[in-house]
């Protein structure tokens, strides 16, 4: 024996056998709704059916319509649209209430050879295979048949204004059609259709049971079928097997399997037997294999000597320019009178929508599948495999075209790229009568735009500093002038290249309305409260700004995120519920909003909106709370951070980041994280205030 076994003894050996009494009727039933304290061992179980080849379950269990949770009025009401006034034996409530739930199955898994249920007794442990594994979850086939009612009703209704008599003198006209003969291809479709499916499902019969309860005694003498019945070593030769023989089923030996692969690009022709072709074929065969090829690939697989203007000619009969490269035709890989191997989709509507794929690859680089899929309206299957043959899925950019751009080949040849430019022009003409759309609608923006200019929360505060000391002498001026004055005097400020507006807040004017010693709500520097260290007053003729600052203050406590836009609004909010007279704030423009927004432990955000971005300029400067004092403070600077690099992000990627800088992150510090400081949008996450509508 091992030194080391020695630390790790064998305490117990229990034999292990195989019951085979219910190998082939034995279910596994989960109540996933249900939270596993809360059975339904004690509920009367009215009826039970199977269908065993689909192993599909029905049962039906009384409801307690004596319990105090139960709504009686609704109960009738159920009932009541349901079978309607009339009484009937095929009633599904026949008590004029919904006294019973029904239970329908779905498969947990298709393989079972995994699972099995297994009981221990007497130091034995004997296991049993499952036969399936089922998930009973309510069904409501009887709202189904209450929506039958009021059609037959509403049916019923309309017919009856017709008299019998204006019935039988309307003669019609009918028309007899004799069917074609099923060609193969409708005969595969058809039976791939999800009507067929039903109506094979539908075809086995139910098999009705008796339910047994869990101390039943019919139940305690099946349970002994769980047992093994033989316990002889021989008949439990699954179980019974050498050192080797178990080994080998641990770790089987693996399979090399050889796979001979094609020396050219057909898995039917040989580069050598390829050359034996016309041109013409041997191109097609390439171009069918390989979908997506620049010229200069082809001429070198074509046999050396091969004429370049010939090739030229024939390529043009099976493929179409893309970006400079060569993509197959549509209608060579899907011929006429074909069908999708995927869906059963007719080859001449797969072609429509390949060509369409095609064709926005001609205007950009990238594509998205979903808004692929909402315009040509395929199955998901047939959008990928179009663009699997010509893209690559790139991650937050769709799908990318496979090849770079090949402009030598449009510089050397400009007459052929002409002719392939009036051809798909031709084809765009087709496909926006089929599809309804405009090739406006998918221009790229391709006009220059102005790089976004990163400016940090201290270079902007540094800015504000300088501007209110380049302001003081004018703003001293004023003042003097407007104590000599006995009007009050508000400056203007000169029109700066920046493009806010100033924001009114003004109360109606009077001398009394305007603090001691401010303009603007702002103390100056001869103020008595004005502190030359910070430039904030500590008496009351800085009320202005500490009141700002208070409400900026408060105000991101809340949102914690918001752009200039918002921050605008819930401030013209804060100003219309004071009380008139009180108002302490007198014509703050965008600017002081801004600067009391930096001052108050916030940044600017800046988020790379897209060049498409409708959004306002007060739309796109966003900032966010910066320093609260909490440990938490350094989870919102990094997503600040992610927001700074694009301008929405996967929940996934915010997930991946919290946990590479701080360890394991919780599903309560993201929630929390995206609760405060993020929206959702079709399965993005975006700073608040930044969703484009």
């Amino acid at each position: 024996m091992a030194s080391g076994d020695d630390d790790d003894p064998i305490i117990e050996e229990i034999d292990v056998y195989l019951a085979k009494s219910l190998a082939d009727k034995l279910y596994l039933f989960q109540y996933p709704v249900r939270p596993s304290t809360m059975t339904y061992d004690d509920v009367n179980h009215l009826a039970a059916k199977i269908k065993p080849k689909q192993q599909r379950v029905e049962l039906e269990m009384a409801i307690n319509t004596l319990s105090p949770n139960y709504c009686r009025s609704k109960g009738e009401q159920i009932a009541l649209n349901v079978d309607g006034t009339a009484y009937d034996e095929t009633n599904t409530y026949s008590a004029k209430m919904m006294d019973k739930q029904s239970f329908s199955s779905i498969q947990a898994t298709t393989n079972t050879s995994r699972y099995a249920a297994a009981v221990f007794r007497k130091g034995e442990l004997h296991v049993t295979p499952l036969t399936g594994i089922l998930q009973m979850r309510p069904s409501f086939s009887y709202l189904d048949k209450a929506d039958n009612k009021t059609r037959e009703r509403e049916a019923a209704n309309e017919g009856g204004d017709s008299s019998q008599d204006e019935a039988e003198d309307d003669v019609k006209a009918i028309t007899v059609r004799f069917a074609r003969p099923e060609s193969e291809q409708a005969r595969q479709r058809r039976i791939q259709s999800y009507e067929f499916l039903q109506k094979k499902q539908a075809e086995e019969p139910w098999v009705h049971l008796h339910y047994h309860g869990v101390k039943d005694g019919r139940s305690e003498h099946e349970r002994q079928y769980l047992f093994c019945q033989s316990v002889d070593a021989s008949e439990n030769s699954e179980l019974v097997k050498t050192p080797k023989e178990y080994l080998a089923m641990l770790m089987p030996p693996i399979a090399e399997e050889k796979v001979v692969k094609p020396v050219g690009p057909s898995n039917v022709l040989s580069m050598a037997q390829l050359r034996t072709l016309p041109l013409g074929d041997q191109v097609k065969t390439l171009m069918k294999n390989v979908k997506v090829m620049p010229f200069a690939n082809l001429m070198g697989l074509l046999a050396s000597g091969t004429d370049s203007t010939s090739a030229l000619r024939c390529i043009q009969q099976v493929a179409l320019l893309v970006q400079g490269n060569w993509v197959v035709k549509s209608d060579v890989l899907y011929p006429k009178n074909t069908c999708s191997p995927h869906s059963g989709v007719p080859a001449e509507v797969l072609c429509r929508g390949r060509d369409f794929v095609m064709w926005r690859f001609t205007l950009e680089r990238s594509v998205m599948r979903k808004e692929i899929t909402s315009i040509i309206k395929l199955p998901p299957e047939d959008v990928k495999e179009f663009l699997e043959h010509v893209a690559a899925p790139r991650v937050n950019r769709g799908w990318e075209f496979l090849l770079p751009t090949d402009a030598e080949f449009i510089k050397k040849h400009p007459d052929v790229a002409h002719r392939q430019h009036m051809l798909w022009l031709g084809i765009q003409s087709k496909l926006e009568k089929v599809f309804n759309f405009s090739k406006e609608d998918f221009m790229p923006k391709n006009s220059p735009q102005p790089e976004p200019v990163h400016i940090s929360g201290e270079q902007r505060l540094k800015m504000a500093q300088e501007r209110a000391k380049e302001k003081q002498p004018s703003l001293q001026k004023d003042l003097d002038a407007k104590r000599a004055g006995s009007s009050v005097h508000v400056k203007q400020e000169p029109v700066s290249d920046r493009e806010d507006e100033p924001m009114d807040t003004s109360s109606p004017p009077s001398s009394s309305s305007v603090p001691n010693g401010s303009i603007n709500g702002y103390p100056c520097a001869t103020s008595p409260g004005f502190d030359h260290t910070n430039g904030n007053g500590g008496s009351p003729a800085n009320t202005s700004s500490l009141e700002l600052q208070d409400f900026v203050i408060k105000t991101f406590r809340k949102h914690f995120v918001l752009t200039l836009n918002e921050f605008k609004r819930l401030f013209n909010l804060h100003l219309a519920s004071m009380p008139v007279g009180r108002s302490v704030f007198h014509s703050i423009s965008d600017h002081m909003l801004q600067d009391a927004i930096l001052l108050s432990q916030c940044k600017q955000i800046m988020v790379p909106f897209p060049a498409q971005s409708t959004a306002a300029s007060d739309e796109q400067k966003v900032f966010g709370l910066w320093e609260t004092g909490e440990e938490f403070d350094k989870h919102r600077r990094l997503l600040y951070d992610l927001f700074t690099k694009n301008y929405r992000v996967r929940r996934n990627m915010i997930q991946a980041k919290l946990a590479q800088e701080f360890g394991d992150a919780s599903k309560a510090d993201v929630d929390r994280l995206l609760n405060e400081c993020c929206s959702s949008y079709a399965g993005m996450w975006y700073l608040k205030g930044t969703i484009q509508s």
